[in-house]
């Protein structure tokens, strides 16, 4: 029985995809995904073979039930009763609302590891519909429509 290791030299690709009225939780899994590569038949645990994607629009992204009020991101300061909470309602009326996916697609990476640090790194995301990696030439995914539940119904 042999291991299979994939090259060293992998091409990476780079993919759009609009966040308008998509669920955040089944769009992270799937960019996590992405950015690990395993979506790739070559897929090699120790090995960088993701892609780089790229969301747009992400401040129109919709959370499901009840999730935009009640569910609470803690972070701590580092120091005694530094421990801080905010909701998902006020990141995405704040400054950065695009940091609702950051946070979501990062906690679904492997922890702590340089490998995990680098696919984290492949990914770009974007309040508004413009983006500066046209150069790129980045294939669009239309996520909405794989599945008809990626959709937030009205």
């Amino acid at each position: 029985m042999k291991t299979y290791n994939a090259p060293a030299d992998v091409e990476h690709k780079w993919v759009v995809i609009d966040a308008t009225d998509v669920v955040i939780g089944r769009l992270a899994s799937y960019v996590a995904k992405r950015l690990r590569g395993k979506h790739r038949v070559d897929f090699t645990p120790h090995i960088d073979t993701g892609d780089h994607v790229v969301i747009i629009n992400a401040d129109k992204a919709k959370f499901t039930g009840k999730k935009m009020t009640d569910k609470i991101y803690y972070r701590h300061t580092g120091y005694p009763g530094g421990i801080k909470s905010t909701t998902p309602e006020k990141i995405l009326n704040g400054k950065f609302p695009e940091r609702t996916i950051q946070m979501a697609v990062k906690r679904m990476m492997p922890k702590e590891s340089t490998l995990a640090r680098t696919q984290f790194g492949k990914l770009r995301v974007y309040a508004g519909a413009e983006h500066p990696h046209t150069a790129q030439q980045p294939e669009v995914v239309d996520f909405k429509s794989m599945n008809r539940k990626n959709i937030k119904a009205a």
